[in-house]
């Protein structure tokens, strides 16, 4: 796309580039800059011809929505801070944590008021790859600056972590910061570099499975993150513009296609013989052979509208043969994906969720979660669904859009597993329960005593292979990427964080909040 760009009285056409389908806010304005021929140190103010500023989290939506021009201001920046400025740039001792900072040279204690030549330093933001010394030395300034800054410092030299009071201080304390030395709206690369100074200051913050590890702090690509959602807050104005980012192109997830990993594929007639067969015998291991050979053609009606809800009709033997899903979801994805949760999450992720969950702002439904854990516990489900349960509450539902509220932890969990007590008709609970996305039902006498588990898809039971909480879970996760299933969106969180973190699924094309991010950081730095 071309656009027409204003710039001192001069008007050129200015190609828009393209990354993952989406106009890209960053490389237009270096096209600018290229266009222009202006210099490096010089940052730009993006407007609409109507002078209404133009962020990055709009721009795509801007673009695709109506005809537009821009105008461009810049404004020249100032010299970059110099090392002198402080005199103990080794922030971190010998083992990584956090040691006491030493204030800058120029004060006479920590409570000096830093200078106005030390300000004016901070907005030597060069556009392009900020440096890390840069700004970890602006979050610094900052926190020692504004009042409450110290805590969070305190707490981290303490626990080499934030809770989340502490976490949103310190954002609330560099956003102000920021809109203080840049304006109301911060341009992208102030945003990345306050971004990228936390992760420097405090190590243990940086999210290992993210390609910067700011991005749960400030993500340019999708214009997400703590610090983003803070200038939103404060800019009430444009509260409307936060959900053009959810229309970013993030193809990962249960419904992105892929190819079998075996190309012995039976096609035409030789298929449909497979498909009678395979309805009629008794032979578990034939059925299993016909459904490995006929998955490529499942597969293209799973992504057919009108045959989709269909395949359990036509497959009907997941109904009656456990395995199927998991027979699949190998076919999708190596045995080593495959297996992950379960090597995982018990040794791994189940003790530190439940940690982590210990360090949160307590209630009665996470008091009661965290005493299953306990052998005498008398709690409703068993220790390990109320540990996967614990995740769910770490990871809770967002409100989407003014219209929709945002639904309890506690609703969210019963959209992730129900109880059904032994004895009851299957087809009555299910005609009660109605269309929902994939789902474990839970069989047993009482919740914590389960003995048969299933997964429920168009109200239809498939019954799992091993009568186990984890593996049942782990089968129901599968499920959604066997049959193309979206995750329920009340637990988008919990689900992403599973595929990305837990099975390593998708993780360079998935769409991650900043909430996910942010617990991966916690449970990973225990």
């Amino acid at each position: 796309m071309l656009v027409q760009v204003e710039y001192n009285a001069s008007q050129k056409w200015v190609r828009v580039p393209l990354t993952d389908d989406c106009y890209d806010y960053s490389k237009f304005i270096q096209e600018v800059h290229d266009k222009f021929s202006l210099a490096s140190g010089v940052c730009l103010d993006l407007k609409d011809s109507s002078g209404v500023d133009v962020d990055a989290d709009i721009f795509d939506e801007l673009l695709r929505s109506s005809k537009v021009s821009f105008k461009v201001f810049t404004e020249h920046l100032v010299a970059p801070i110099d090392d002198s400025d402080f005199t103990d740039t080794s922030f971190y001792s010998d083992d990584g944590s956090l040691t006491s900072i030493e204030s800058p040279a120029s004060a006479s204690s920590s409570s000096t008021i830093i200078t106005e030549s030390t300000k004016a330093q901070r907005r030597r933001l060069v556009e392009g790859p900020p440096d890390s010394k840069m700004a970890k030395d602006i979050v610094y300034v900052a926190l020692h600056q504004k009042p409450g800054g110290e805590d969070v410092i305190k707490e981290y030299n303490k626990t080499k972590g934030l809770s989340d009071p502490t976490r949103k201080k310190l954002v609330n304390i560099l956003v102000a910061d920021m809109i203080e030395s840049h304006g109301r709206i911060p341009p992208v690369n102030i945003r990345i570099t306050y971004a990228l100074g936390i992760v420097s200051l405090f190590p243990n913050l940086k999210d290992s499975g993210s390609p910067t590890g700011y991005e749960h702090y400030y993500d340019p690509r999708s214009g997400q993150g703590y610090l983003a959602y803070r200038l939103k807050t404060v800019q009430r104005n444009t509260a409307s513009d936060f959900k053009s980012s959810s229309k970013s192109a993030h193809p990962g997830g249960p419904k992105n296609q892929r190819e079998a990993l075996t190309s012995e594929q039976l096609f035409g007639d030789e298929c449909k013989e497979a498909m009678s067969i395979m309805k009629h015998s008794s032979d578990k291991e034939v059925v299993k052979e016909k459904m490995k050979r006929t998955f490529k053609h499942r597969q293209n009606m799973l992504r057919d509208l009108e045959q989709s809800s269909l395949i359990l009709d036509h497959f009907e033997r997941f109904l009656d043969t456990p395995g199927l899903v998991e027979q699949d979801f190998n076919m999708l994805f190596d045995e080593d994906i495959s297996g992950k949760f379960l090597a995982k999450w018990p040794t791994f992720y189940k003790p530190r969720v439940i940690t982590v969950s210990k360090s949160v702002r307590q209630s009665a439904y996470l008091d009661d979660l965290l005493s299953a854990q306990e052998e005498s516990s008398d709690y409703e489900w068993d220790s390990d669904l109320a540990a996967i349960l614990l995740l769910v509450h770490l990871l809770p539902p967002t409100a989407k859009g003014k219209r929709q509220g945002k639904i309890s932890t506690t609703d969210a969990a019963d959209h992730l597993f129900k109880f059904m007590k032994v004895g009851t008709s299957m087809a009555t609970f299910l005609a009660k329960v109605g269309n929902a996305q994939p789902f474990l039902l839970c069989v047993g006498e009482n919740k914590s005593s389960i003995q048969k588990f299933y997964i429920i898809l168009d109200q239809k039971p498939i019954p799992c292979v091993v009568q186990t909480a984890v593996a049942a879970f782990d089968e129901l996760f599968k499920a959604h990427f066997v049959f193309a299933a979206s995750y329920d969106a009340s637990l988008l969180n919990f689900y992403t964080f599973i595929q990305t973190t837990v099975y390593g699924i998708d993780v360079a094309t998935t769409k991650e909040s900043p909430r996910v991010k942010e617990i991966r950081v916690r449970i990973n730095n225990i």
